[in-house]
């Protein structure tokens, strides 16, 4: 939490700056709006980057961490694509999956854990595309293939890795059969 408000928000451009604008007004105004629903739904602002008498063509938005967002809570079934981290409970791995299956996103999904089994667990059975495993923002560098799964994803093939290259080629899929009377033979 210490580092997240320390960050600086401002024009990227400049050197001392942490972190850009969203991607518009409207964009911060329903960022706000999310931020709003969570705590209305029981959520605690551990740290609130709401600016506060913000311009209404300002899309300048500080990192925000809620915390207690459940799994009946609005956010825990929304892609804000903005700073801000929401924080759920579970009483145990397996409750923490079925949170995840619930959603009808895929697109990253974290854990934390010295554990290897739950590690293992957690990568084979979190339905989602990207997973990280003792980090934060499971955002692969531009080699790895981005691999949201279900509504967080668009479309037939992945911009990266395999899909990458199965785009440029021809595919294809034959199916035979060879009758015993006819004896194949080589």
């Amino acid at each position: 939490m210490d580092l997240a408000s320390s960050m600086k928000v401002g024009n990227g451009l400049e050197e001392s700056v942490h972190m850009g604008p969203v991607i518009s007004p409207a964009s911060r105004r329903r960022i706000e709006g999310l931020i709003h629903k969570g705590l209305a739904g029981g959520g605690r602002a551990l740290l609130d980057g709401r600016v506060a008498n913000a311009k209404a063509d300002s899309s300048f938005l500080n990192p925000t961490i809620l915390e207690d967002i459940g799994p009946e809570n609005e956010l825990t079934d929304t892609e804000i694509f903005g700073p801000v981290l929401t924080v759920g409970h579970a009483a145990d791995l397996d409750h923490a999956i079925d949170i995840l299956s619930r959603s009808a996103y895929g697109n990253a999904a974290s854990i934390f854990t010295s554990n290897g089994n739950s590690a293992r667990k957690f990568r084979y059975e979190a339905p989602a595309g990207n997973i990280g495993i003792n980090i934060g923002v499971a955002a692969p560098m531009a080699y790895f293939p981005f691999s949201g799964w279900k509504d967080s994803f668009l479309g037939v093939l992945h911009g990266q890795g395999r899909d990458a290259v199965e785009f440029f080629t021809d595919k294809k899929v034959v199916i035979e059969r060879w009758p015993k009377e006819w004896s194949r033979k080589f």
